[in-house]
């Protein structure tokens, strides 16, 4: 029995490690399957008793049994008592279970290519880098570790419980507008300073949703987009792949220079501007009031849109936020982009568009074929912690700790790199823009510091002829992480530095 050849397929192809968490018995029943299915045992063939099996295997035999038992739970096996465990037919089966094992891994192979050619997009490349590294500075990302664990489980919990959920799940054509929508337009009315209505507003996923949508609307193949100098990488992509043209516009300490679009464009040459108005991505400069209104008549006088992406209009440390240009556009002129709920987890954090309402009814329909059916749970919890003021609490709560590691990045910069580096204080906004005095190799810099246990992402590293700068993100990291991150940014650029002078 023991030299049969079931018995010597089984040698040859099954293997399993004990170090995986995955179950030793869903290993070896995953390649009897795989076996199965590739005919390697055939109907009615007589699979060797437990006692048997165990040894083969080297295996408890209470192991052996739980394999058979879960071959037979998913009908590739039957068990026959005082007879034996016989194979069933494979056609019958449905299931197309993937063994794990390297060995039966070896029996087949899937193609790393189509056999058809499709379109590739060079501007949807991933930019993101993976590292080792302790600790990594960002663009300006919140801190995870400040969202509220204990109160969200209540928040998610009572969500879950409301009757009307399962009611919103089974109607997605109401003709009024869902409470979460009529919320949100009410939070924004009262904090930035509009005069909107549910018909002005719909609520995606995230920012890069917003704008993906919003450039499907007003792009075309070719069409001018005006962006800042150094402007934000995620929002150039999104307009490359729409087809449309990047001219970038000088940025300087008042913000983009609306004096340029004038001197450099003429009347219905520009399809839109791409502006970030609060805190320019990624300089953090504000465009100043004057600016402001000189952008919005010459949209008006030259017949462009304005996309105007307020991405931390919550993250306001000094004095009052300046409003959207959005809420002074008396002439149908700015699509306003912004993000609500950074103060918690991501997943619960969402985006919304805010325009003239016939924009807004085509923008749904995008919505309808990309998202049809939303996170509900969401928009219940997010209804909720609008209308319990929690939003706002959470977000002058946090404000506070991040101011306090701003001042403290900042207190460490004039320790280390006061006469290496210069940078602004920004009033509000997770990131600080260094600017280096000297030129050196940011790559160089990079490099340096990751051999020291700190990531530098290509993506905050700004360098051409004219700037040698980093967009920190500080907002991630707490007052005694910033420290060491700093002490180990010295280390590296010493270590750059010698290299140029040797």
């Amino acid at each position: 029995m023991k030299d049969s050849p079931v018995n010597t397929l089984f040698k040859q192809l099954i293997d399993f490690d004990k170090s995986l968490s995955q179950p030793l018995y869903i290993q070896v029943s995953q390649q009897i399957i795989n076996a199965i299915q590739r005919r390697y045992l055939t109907k009615g063939a007589m699979l060797p008793g437990t006692r048997v099996l165990g040894e083969l295997l080297k295996i408890h035999r209470n192991t052996a049994v739980a394999i058979y038992e879960e071959l037979a739970s998913q009908g590739w096996v039957e068990i026959i008592p005082n007879k034996g465990t016989f194979v069933l037919d494979p056609a019958e089966q449905t299931a197309k279970i993937k063994a794990t094992s390297q060995k039966v891994h070896q029996a087949y192979t899937y193609s790393k290519t189509t056999g058809f050619p499709f379109q590739t997009s060079f501007n949807l490349a991933s930019t993101t880098q993976l590292t080792d590294a302790k600790y990594t500075i960002n663009d300006g990302k919140p801190d995870l570790r400040l969202h509220p664990v204990h109160e969200f489980t209540r928040w998610y919990s009572a969500a879950m419980k409301r009757k009307t959920l399962v009611n919103k799940w089974n109607r997605h054509n109401e003709s009024s507008y869902s409470l979460f929508q009529t919320q949100l337009c009410n939070y924004l009315n009262a904090t930035r300073g509009f005069h909107i209505n549910p018909n002005n507003l719909i609520n995606t996923r995230s920012t890069e949703m917003s704008l993906y949508i919003v450039s499907q609307l007003l792009m075309k193949q070719n069409d001018i987009v005006l962006v800042g100098h150094l402007s934000n990488y995620a929002s150039n992509m999104i307009f490359q792949q729409a087809g449309a043209s990047i001219k970038t516009i000088p940025v300087d300490k008042d913000g983009l220079d609306v004096d340029y679009i004038r001197k450099h464009f003429v009347k219905k040459s520009i399809r839109c501007v791409y502006v970030c108005a609060h805190r320019d991505y990624p300089t953090v400069v504000t465009l100043s009031a004057e600016r402001r209104l000189e952008l919005l008549q010459l949209a008006k006088e030259y017949g462009f849109a304005i996309i105007e992406d307020d991405y931390d209009y919550d993250f306001q440390f000094e004095g009052s936020a300046m409003l959207p240009m959005a809420s002074a556009d008396a002439n149908g002129m700015v699509i306003y982009l912004g993000k609500l709920g950074r103060s918690l987890f991501p997943s619960f954090q969402t985006g919304f568009v805010v325009a003239p309402e016939n924009l807004i009814s085509e923008a749904k329909n995008y919505l309808q074929l990309l998202d049809k059916q939303g996170d509900l749970i969401q928009e219940q919890m997010l209804s909720e912690l609008i209308h319990e003021g929690e939003i706002y609490r959470l977000m002058k709560k946090n404000i506070i700790i991040y101011k306090q590691r701003r001042d403290y990045l900042c207190e460490l910069l004039t320790e280390y790199f006061s006469e290496i580096i210069q940078w602004k204080v920004p009033s509000g906004g997770l990131a600080i823009w260094l600017e280096f005095q000297s030129n050196i190799s940011l790559v160089k810099l990079a490099e340096e510091a990751e051999k020291n246990n700190l990531f530098l992402p290509k993506t905050i590293l700004y360098q051409d002829r004219n700037t040698c700068a980093i967009r920190f993100g500080f907002g991630h990291l707490e007052i005694e992480e910033i420290e060491t991150v700093i002490k180990k940014l010295k280390s590296a650029y010493n270590k750059v530095v010698d290299l140029l002078e040797n």
